[in-house]
């Protein structure tokens, strides 16, 4: 039996979370309501991702459409199917308008979706959106929605990656590791064996930690060691620490749950190798709280960002608390602020700049988009290290899942290549009560 065409309605969360999606769905059709070309002049204006998107499918809709009518299937290319923009025509049977509220732009959508269903009975129309709620609404009125698939990763196997724990190695083995340093692999990894993957070697009550080094195929030993007057707690921060540290490391991904030390390892790491690097910017995404904009808040542009940025000025803080004033790394932070040299501030605040000769680490990665993740990478110049932090299941964005966040996309994406490393960090360190929290609330 041949299976019924489908048409894919895209709402404008789709649209600015991802600007080529329209071409993303193989040989089906597209439409997209005139409600969301409404939205998308609203966003085409900004510095933001979501505007740079939003211009993006404006132009890409008006070369697709040239001289002809948007109101007409038009073919989006060879192996696609086609486009269309659906006008706000009220369906003759539910009507969202009428079930939930009139003026809606939500509702709008929906009825669009409604109307095409009338209009195209032989076909099998879907509404994708990433904006839950109106997903549940869609449903209620029997309309089949979805969320955008498209860069989703599988999230047990991300979480699996990052560490391994190993049993059974013989003791003379590690014994070697620990008195050359390294050892040839030999097979000991088995199926395990990752390109810059950590591992804990066991064998009964003694382990050693080791990492692989796919240049020399060998596993190297790592020590806990003393980074800016840091010392790992921890396996996972050793091995932190050892990928921070690693110069053929140019990329590194730090998951791990609220108080295993992400931002503060990587800050210490920045500090370590500041001569190395022009500038240590340590920047973050400003997320809205309560679903007010920046511009709502009390006071200058300084007053408004600075909440936002006060949990990574701690950090530096704590870093600064090691030494005393007189003390050579003390003197070496302040003057590195002194001389901006070491900034912190908005991940917006640096958009469009080229990344040459800089450490730059990106606290709570987990609230970008995949696109916005590509765009930070591929501003990269010579001499520069990325880190990204976060926390995949403490996302702030209405978005963005586990499984759809630029965190998650570029862990899954990039294991196993020579420049990158991940590092899954699960063990808190803050307090008792921190991890009580993190266990079972």
């Amino acid at each position: 039996m041949k299976k019924k065409e489908k048409i894919f309605v895209l709402d404008t969360s789709v649209l600015l979370h991802d600007f080529d999606a329209i071409v993303n769905f193989d040989e089906h059709c597209v439409a997209i309501p005139i409600t969301v070309l409404e939205e998308l002049d609203k966003f085409k204006i900004g510095n933001d991702t979501k505007n740079f998107s939003a211009r993006e499918v404006i132009r890409f809709i008006d070369k697709l459409s040239g001289s002809g009518s948007l109101q007409e299937w038009i073919a989006l290319g060879k192996g696609l199917g086609k486009f269309k923009v659906v006008m706000d025509e009220q369906p003759t049977g539910l009507n969202a308008e009428k079930v939930y509220a009139i003026g809606k732009n939500d509702h709008k959508i929906i009825n669009a979706a409604l109307s095409l269903i009338e209009l195209e009975p032989k076909r099998t129309v879907i509404l994708v959106t990433k904006d839950i709620n109106l997903r549940i609404k869609a449903k209620a009125l029997g309309v089949i929605a979805e969320d955008y698939e498209t860069g989703k990763v599988n999230s047990a196997e991300m979480h699996a990656a990052g560490k391994y724990g190993i049993e059974g190695i013989d003791s003379e083995v590690i014994r070697e590791i620990f008195t050359r340093g390294s050892i040839e692999e030999n097979g000991f990894l088995g199926d395990k064996k990752a390109t810059n993957g950590y591992y804990i070697l066991k064998n009964g009550k003694t382990s050693s930690l080791a990492f692989y080094n796919h240049h020399t195929d060998q596993l190297e030993r790592i020590e806990k060691e003393f980074v800016y007057g840091i010392k790992p707690k921890n396996a996972e921060q050793a091995f932190a620490f050892h990928a921070l540290l690693n110069p053929d490391v140019k990329l590194v991904a730090m998951q791990g749950v609220a108080g295993t030390g992400k931002t503060l390892l990587a800050l210490a790491s920045a500090l370590e190798q500041h001569k190395k690097f022009n500038q240590v910017i340590l920047a973050r995404p400003l997320v809205p709280l309560s679903n007010k904009e920046i511009g709502f808040l009390p006071g200058d542009a300084e007053d408004k960002i600075g909440p936002y940025m006060e949990p990574l000025w701690d950090n530096l803080k704590f870093i600064k608390s090691q030494f005393g004033e007189n003390e050579k790394k003390y003197k070496a932070i302040i003057e590195m602020e002194q001389t901006k040299r070491i900034v912190i501030t908005p991940l917006a605040f640096i958009r469009g700049r080229s990344l040459s000769n800089i450490m730059f680490i990106v606290d709570e990665a987990q609230n970008l988009t995949p696109h916005e993740v590509k765009t930070i990478i591929t501003r990269a110049g010579e001499n520069t290290k990325i880190v990204f932090t976060g926390d995949v299941h403490q996302i702030d964005t209405p978005y963005l899942d586990e499984n759809s966040n630029g965190l998650a996309y570029l862990i899954d994406r990039l294991q196993g290549q020579p420049l990158f490393a991940h590092v899954r960090l699960e063990k808190g360190e803050r307090s008792e009560l921190a991890n009580l929290a993190n266990e079972l609330l």
